[in-house]
């Protein structure tokens, strides 16, 4: 197992392409493929030639979730290759590109963006920047749908599938299983238990949650069940998608958890001291001034986290507004403990 740096310096930063390789086959399976740029595209032909491939030779295709900077290079591989590209079932129809289902994402993110209140003017800004995002989307790809606990036999290893969904509802890591790969990325020895896990725990950010995949229903908490989770896996290293790998996956997992529990905090302070309030001004008392992709994953943040309050009774909606209901809120009963 080998790691390619794509020069990404967007979205959450350096973006990793993982090289999977039987050496007794020499067959090639990649775990995602950065976006669909001539750069980035540049980036991967040359990191797959110093190692003596090319597009062409890869045979399987491992997609952590959706998002452009992931999978838009998917398509252009696979009809170079005619690999098999894997993806979770409920991403599949966006790397499909099937039209409804496309068209169903843009639709819930417009009545999204007029529920949380976001004004013409940014709302414009960001629905500009998203038209002009397709050119890299990619080619679309003919998708396997995978699910939680599907087993793929890939590159000489063997990955279990595990469901990580909040970020992105297909979001999937994939866990190592022991033996089936002899090295770790860096060229050390034999790992012990590790997973490749996209963006569901990243070692410098904190992955966006209600912004970032719009169609993800009470997107908090499914988020705060993925942490849980990858705490309760105990691995020893995980390679996420972006940066450098996380030498401690469950006190990376468990960090961001109590991050999620002062926002939530911080959430509640802002409707004590100014009142009822819509997604888009709490996330304007929080981040301040948005722009770009931002003007979605600042309200899509602020909208996790009322959600989360709405449905745990914290707070109520009327009229788009979210209004405090209860005051004597235990936060590590709500955030840390749910689920």
């Amino acid at each position: 197992m080998d790691r390619i740096v794509l020069g990404n310096e967007e979205f959450e930063g350096r973006n990793n392409a993982y090289v999977l390789v039987d050496e007794g086959t020499d067959d090639l399976a990649l775990v995602d493929t950065g976006v669909s740029t001539p750069e980035i595209r540049s980036d991967l032909e040359k990191g797959l030639a110093a190692r003596g491939y090319e597009f062409a030779d890869v045979d399987d295709v491992v997609l952590t979730h959706f998002h452009v900077d992931h999978a838009g290079l998917a398509g252009e591989i696979q009809a170079e290759s005619d690999a098999t590209v894997y993806v979770h079932e409920a991403d599949a129809p966006l790397i499909e590109a099937e039209p409804d289902a496309v068209a169903a994402l843009d639709e819930r993110r417009r009545d999204l963006l007029e529920a949380w209140g976001v004004p013409d003017g940014p709302k414009d800004e960001l629905l500009a920047l998203l038209e002009g995002a397709r050119a890299i989307e990619g080619e679309p790809a003919d998708a396997t749908p995978i699910e939680d606990g599907t087993v793929l036999e890939v590159g000489g290893t063997t990955l279990e599938t595990v469901h990580a969904p909040g970020h992105a509802a297909g979001l999937c890591c994939f866990e190592i299983v022991d033996g089936s790969n002899g090295r770790a990325a860096d060229g050390g020895s034999e790992p012990g238990s590790e997973a490749f896990v996209g963006d569901a725990i990243l070692p410098v950010y904190t992955p966006n949650v209600g912004g970032a995949d719009v169609r993800v229903d009470r997107p908090l908490e499914k988020y705060l069940a993925t942490l849980r989770r990858i705490a309760g896996q105990e691995y020893d290293r995980v390679w996420p998608g972006h940066r450098d790998p996380i030498d401690d996956p469950a006190g990376r997992a468990m960090t961001i958890l109590e991050h999620h529990r002062e926002r939530t905090g911080n959430v509640l302070d802002v409707l004590r001291e100014h009142g009822p309030a819509d997604a888009w001004t709490v996330s304007a008392h929080l981040f301040g001034d948005l722009e770009g992709i931002h003007i979605v994953h600042g309200p899509g943040e602020a909208y996790a986290h009322l959600d989360h309050l709405r449905h745990e009774e914290i707070v109520e909606i009327e009229d788009e507004e979210y209004r405090l209901v209860a005051d004597d809120v235990d936060l590590e009963e709500l955030v840390s403990e749910t689920g």
